[in-house]
Formats: structure tokens, C-alpha cells, sequence
């Protein structure tokens, strides 16, 4: 087993041809981990909210009464259908709703402008298909769901998006490689969550496809694996001069933009470098990132400050050699203070683990210590579906 080797990195803003991101990441390797495991994912998803905001459309019914007497007008009542654009604006709303979480950022026109084209069809009082498109879906704890400009597109037939095709951005000058998979049933008005999985030191995109186990347990989700660098045997998430980071910006921006995304649940998991990795980017990503669930992880950013609390659940070996408990206890406890929580903590399941008390709502952090080394725990795919269907 190979002993992690810290190097102090320096960020540095990196540009990405075609995909927006930017900032400042650090970590260094741990050891390698041969990757097996995981299931097939199948299964749809949950809609969200936006659409519902398009039954305005059917208030432009409304728009009729207030022709008043001039009841001829009804014919231009679509006029008022249209004027329920206002509708689109009321729509934009909703999104906007989505930025009113720190991590939802600006409103999605695309998923709001669908429905509420929908409205305009509406007009003479039908009924709005774009509405029935957009129903479903409870937002997240701690923030609205919102769609991503990617919401309604008809861009999914990508060639990274077929199985076993990579999907490739040029970032800072490197192309960088990842894959995007979407559930089965995909629809281009249900906004999804997004899971990554970065894979441990030595390991590959492929392995970790399969993995951690997660696309059984949550179907309705589109799965982001990207490659790390390096060469055989030492690939990993350094994330030299804030490449890593860059590039999953440049990810997040890329699959928001091509596919329909519920931009207030992004999540992260890893194993080992991948937990380094998941909590480098829950700490430099804070406003993007959900939730994360690094196994066998430790912080390479002492200077990085989350700008907004990441709910964490994360896991650790006790014998563990490699990352060992005192740094892995040194990355929890930075999520600890971040969210708020107190000193205390309570049994959950599965045991061993323990939740902290007085986490700030809907960001919980639970710690699961195991008996055995550097290595994932059986209990892990089970305990991180469940923490992030959650929210």
C-alpha cells in the first residue's frame, strides 16, 4: 500500500475553451486502489416545480376578464395567454427561485421558457402541456429546485453520450476526459440530480463507472466520471495550479448547459484521492456542491474557506495507514465547524456511524469510522444513496 506524499499547490484561474470555469484548488496523491463493484443504472426521474408556474398561463384566463366587457377579445384572449409571458416572466420566477439557494444561481430560462410557451399555447383556456411537463419534484433541503439552461434542449444525442464514448473539454489548454451517463427514460423537462464520481490514485474513469454503487440505488440521476492526469498507475487529482477544479467547473457548466439539471443537487463521492477530490471541491465549489461523500479523504486545502455550508457525510478506516483517522478527522471536523454544528453527536444507521448535533438545516455531517483499513466499507453504497436522496 502506497503512502500519501502532501505537496503544496498554488491556484492558479485557468481558461476552458467553451466551458465556463474558473478557481483555485490544491491536493496531493494518496495511495492506489484497484476499483470493483457497482451496479446498472435504470429508471427515470423526478420533474420539478418550474412548469407548475406555466398554470399562470391558465390565469391568463384571467386575461379574459380583464378584456372586460370587450368579451370579442376572447379570441385575443390568447393575446392575454401571451401576455401570461408575463407567465414566462412569473416563470422565470420560479427559477429564479432556484438562485435564491445559494447554489442555484441565475434563473434557467430554458426549462421556464418551454413551459410557459406552453402557456401561450394555453391561450383560449386549454390546458398547458409545458405545465404538465414541468410538475413534479420537491426541492431540495436548504434550496429551491431549479432547472438548467439545458432544461427543454433537444441536445442529447451527443456522442459522449452514448455508453462507452468519452466526452472531452479542452480546459486551460488540456483536453480532459469524462463520462456522462443519463437515466434510463431520460426526459429533457425533468431537471435530475448529478452525482460525480472521481476515481482514486491509479485508477480510471472506467472502473469507476461501477464502483461505488450508486446507479442501482439512485436511478433518476445523471452520473458525471471524469479522468484524472498523470501517467500509468499515478492518475489522480493533484489539481495543479486549480486544473482539477477548473475542470469540473468546466464540467458542471458543459452538463448543465446540454441536459436538463437540478443545479441545487449536485453531489460528489470518491475513494480515497477521489475523496481528496470530493472534498477539494466541496470546499473551493461550496456554492455548487450539495452534498458529498468522500471515503478514506483527507483536505489539501488548509487556506480554502466555504463561502456556503456542504452537507458531508463521509467515511473512515480505523487502521487505515494510508489516509489515516487523524486526517480524515481533521477534513470532517473543517465541515463540522463550517456547518455550524456542535461538539455532540447521535448513533444513526448504519453503525458505527454518529450525525453531529446543531448542523445548520439541511446540512447534516455524519461521520461513519469502521474497523479495517484503506478500503471502502460494505455499507458505503447503501449509506451514501440514502444521505443524498435526502435532499
Amino acid at each position: 500500500m502506497k503512502r500519501i506524499v502532501l505537496f503544496p499547490l498554488v491556484g492558479l484561474v485557468l481558461s476552458v475553451t467553451g466551458c465556463a470555469g474558473s478557481g483555485q484548488g490544491t491536493g496531493q496523491p494518496d495511495a492506489s486502489q484497484t476499483e470493483t463493484g457497482g451496479s446498472p443504472r435504470t429508471g427515470g426521474g423526478s420533474t420539478g416545480t418550474g412548469g407548475m408556474t406555466a398554470t399562470g398561463g391558465t390565469s391568463a384566463t384571467g386575461g379574459v376578464t380583464s378584456t372586460g366587457g370587450v368579451t370579442s377579445t376572447g379570441g385575443v384572449t390568447s393575446t392575454g395567454g401571451v401576455t401570461s409571458t408575463g407567465g414566462v416572466t412569473s416563470m422565470g420566477g420560479v427559477t429564479s427561485t432556484g438562485g435564491t439557494s445559494a447554489r442555484g444561481g441565475t434563473g434557467a430560462a430554458t426549462g421556464g421558457s418551454t413551459a410557459a410557451s406552453g402557456g401561450t399555447t394555453a391561450a383560449g383556456g386549454t390546458s398547458v402541456t409545458g405545465g404538465t411537463t414541468g410538475t413534479g419534484g420537491a426541492p431540495s433541503t436548504g434550496g429551491s429546485s431549479g432547472g438548467s439552461p439545458g432544461c427543454g434542449s433537444t441536445n442529447t444525442t451527443s456522442a459522449c453520450n452514448k455508453s462507452g464514448t468519452k466526452c472531452t473539454l479542452s480546459v486551460g489548454g488540456t483536453n480532459r476526459t469524462f463520462y456522462v451517463e443519463l437515466p434510463s427514460g431520460y426526459s429533457p423537462f425533468t431537471p435530475y440530480r448529478v452525482i460525480f464520481q472521481f476515481h482514486p490514485l491509479g485508477g480510471s474513469a472506467e472502473a469507476a463507472l461501477t464502483m461505488y454503487g450508486l446507479k442501482s440505488r439512485i436511478p433518476d440521476a445523471i452520473y458525471v466520471t471524469p479522468q484524472g492526469l498523470g501517467s500509468s498507475g499515478s492518475t489522480g487529482w493533484p489539481d495543479t495550479n486549480g486544473q482539477d477544479v477548473n475542470f469540473t467547473k468546466a464540467m458542471v457548466e458543459d452538463v448543465q448547459t446540454k441536459f436538463c439539471v437540478d443545479r441545487s443537487r449536485i453531489f460528489s463521492t470518491g475513494f480515497s484521492y477521489g475523496g481528496i477530490m470530493s472534498l477539494t471541491v466541496g470546499c473551493q465549489m461550496s456554492d455548487v456542491f450539495r452534498a458529498i461523500a468522500p471515503e478514506a479523504g483527507q483536505l489539501f486545502a488548509p487556506s480554502c474557506k466555504l463561502t456556503h455550508p456542504v452537507a458531508l457525510w463521509q467515511s473512515q478506516g480505523e487502521s487505515d495507514g494510508t489516509v489515516t483517522p487523524t486526517s480524515a478527522a481533521s477534513a470532517r471536523d473543517y465541515y463540522v465547524k463550517a456547518n455550524g454544528c456542535s461538539s455532540t453527536t447521535h448513533a444513526v444507521s448504519p453503525s458505527p456511524c454518529v450525525t453531529y448535533d446543531g448542523c445548520k438545516s439541511g446540512y447534516p455531517v455524519t461521520w461513519c469510522p469502521f474497523r479495517g483499513g484503506h478500503e471502502m466499507p460494505s455499507f458505503g453504497p447503501d449509506a451514501i444513496a440514502a444521505f443524498f436522496k435526502q435532499f
